[in-house]
């Protein structure tokens, strides 16, 4: 089931929510847990009931592992850190046949000449998330970071609907004492009213702006991947819009989940935090999925050695971590050059912080800022064309023509306008014609305010501050935003429009981009 569905909207979330708040009401707290399990349940298996075994078993599966590892393993051939990598190596494998076998089989074939077939697999939904964040429940338990038994608490952890398909990656001890809390199941004005002003922006970003800007960047991908060649303005017209359709499509659905989670009375933590207004990689990474940055941190980049055993260590260690990351988002070769990209991209960051530290530079001002932001976000927009095409050989057909190698045409009817500007565009290199792939005016008409926007305009956790609106967010007195939300008439008006103007435009329903990582 999808957040930007009338099913979901109209129906699924108002009796959710009325259910669990009647039943609180009451006192059955662990009715009321179980209600929000068996609705999770469902909302999972709306997509493919054939999968919810799957992820039933996982939640038995890690959540007997953990208790074994929290008590001990009463067989001492078979200690604590054997059970830990038991459990591990069990879901590495499970993510590794569901997401990975083809992928594998195919490399093998390709790299031996050999013929080996698999029967087609479904990915299920959401294996990547939910593998993970128990993966990490497991680590902690074998830490002595976390020792709960609460069954029903820890299968809500896992399958919570808000957080399920698409993170945030959600640690234990983020979940648990909010579900435990008596103050949970009773309903709250300032939570709903929190939680769904925080939904509806993140829904008109989803349906007004990704949805709308994905008309500009398919058509290109496509034929990309299709051998046609992809001229200048092409190319970047493509690859800039995808980088709009990717960043507001999930910007919108980690506002969405931190909004219905707030509905519940469950602050979720903050996994999106304008990180196109990064200015470094290594910023980048501190505000784009955030949890999933902080599990590769905490359970792979510092168990490699991190940092602490010299500068080449650490860039082998990055590179490994931004490799593993890659594949993490999908099963293809794409993905693992992106991820490779990524970790070029932190060692050259990292190799320059380090040169800047031994000569005692100090660069600032907004000149330096600005220029930073802006290569940046360059770098991010020539990685995600990787990210985005279908094949090796596509993004190559992009690249090439964002390098200008097979020209750089205009439409007639834009050249003969440009009075003033035509014979300069002419010098450049610029010629009337037609191109292959039509790049509409309308596309010259999102990408600048787009990109101001991502650049300047205050987030949704900022317009929200003052309502604690996510875990983790730290609110910067020096960031403080122009606009912010408070519960009067005004902003009750304001996303009444936002939630009409979503739901009269939700016409074609499209999954979120990450729903297939």
């Amino acid at each position: 089931m999808l957040f930007n569905s009338y099913t979901f909207i109209l129906l699924f979330l108002p009796v959710t929510l009325f259910v669990f708040f009647r039943i609180g009401a009451w006192g059955h707290h662990r009715i009321a847990i179980s209600w929000l399990v068996a609705t999770s349940l469902f909302f999972y298996g709306w997509w493919n009931p054939a999968y919810l075994g799957l992820l039933i078993g996982s939640v038995l599966f890690n959540y007997s592992v953990g208790v074994g590892l929290a008590m001990g393993s009463p067989n001492p051939s078979f200690g604590k850190k054997s059970l830990l990598a038991a459990g591990i190596a069990a879901n590495l494998a499970a993510i590794g046949y569901f997401k990975y076998a083809n992928f594998f089989v195919n490399a093998v074939n390709g790299g031996f000449n050999t013929g080996f077939e698999l029967s087609p697999i479904i990915l299920p939904l959401a294996i990547s998330f939910f593998t993970f964040q128990q993966i990490a429940y497991l680590v902690d338990v074998y830490r002595g970071e976390t020792r709960e038994h609460n069954f029903l608490q820890y299968f809500l952890f896992v399958t919570f609907f808000p957080q399920l398909i698409a993170g945030p990656i959600v640690h234990h001890k983020e979940m648990l004492h909010q579900f435990a809390k008596d103050s949970l199941y009773k309903f709250k004005h300032e939570n709903f009213s929190v939680g769904i002003t925080i939904f509806f922006l993140g829904l008109f970003k989803k349906v007004m702006i990704a949805d709308n800007v994905s008309q500009f960047s398919t058509p290109v991908f496509n034929a990309a991947a299709n051998g046609t060649l992809i001229t200048f303005f092409e190319g970047w017209g493509g690859a800039l819009a995808y980088t709009f359709q990717l960043y507001f499509d999930f910007s919108g659905y980690s506002d969405m989940a931190i909004g219905l989670g707030r509905m519940f009375g469950v602050r979720l933590p903050l996994n999106f935090n304008s990180p196109y207004k990064a200015t470094s990689i290594i910023d980048f990474w501190r505000r784009w999925h955030m949890t999933l940055s902080r599990f590769m941190l905490d359970y792979l980049y510092i168990p490699l050695g991190g940092n602490q055993r010299g500068p080449v260590r650490q860039y082998l260690n990055l590179m490994i971590t931004m490799l593993l990351g890659g594949l993490w988002h999908g099963a293809g070769w794409t993905f693992v050059i992106w991820g490779g990209l990524h970790g070029f991209y932190l060692f050259i960051n990292h190799a320059w912080r380090s040169i800047q530290k031994s000569a005692g530079w100090n660069f600032q001002g907004r000149i330096y800022l600005l220029t930073s932001r802006l290569l940046t976000f360059l770098a991010i927009v020539a990685a995600w064309v990787m990210f985005r095409a279908d094949n090796l050989e596509a993004a190559l057909r992009v690249y090439e023509g964002m390098a200008g190698y097979n020209g750089f045409p205009l439409n007639k009817e834009w050249m003969a306008k440009m009075t003033r500007m035509g014979p300069v565009l002419a010098d450049w290199g610029v010629e009337p014609g037609i191109l292959l792939i039509p790049v509409k005016r309308a596309l010259l008409y999102w990408t600048l305010p787009l990109l101001l926007a991502c650049w300047i305009l205050p987030n949704t956790q900022q317009i929200m501050r003052k309502f604690d609106p996510a875990i983790n967010f730290l609110d910067d007195p020096r960031e403080a935003p122009f606009v912010e939300w408070t519960p009067n008439r005004r902003w009750a008006v304001a996303v009444l429009i936002l939630a009409f103007l979503c739901l009269f435009n939700m016409t074609g329903i499209s999954e979120f981009l990450y729903f297939q990582f």
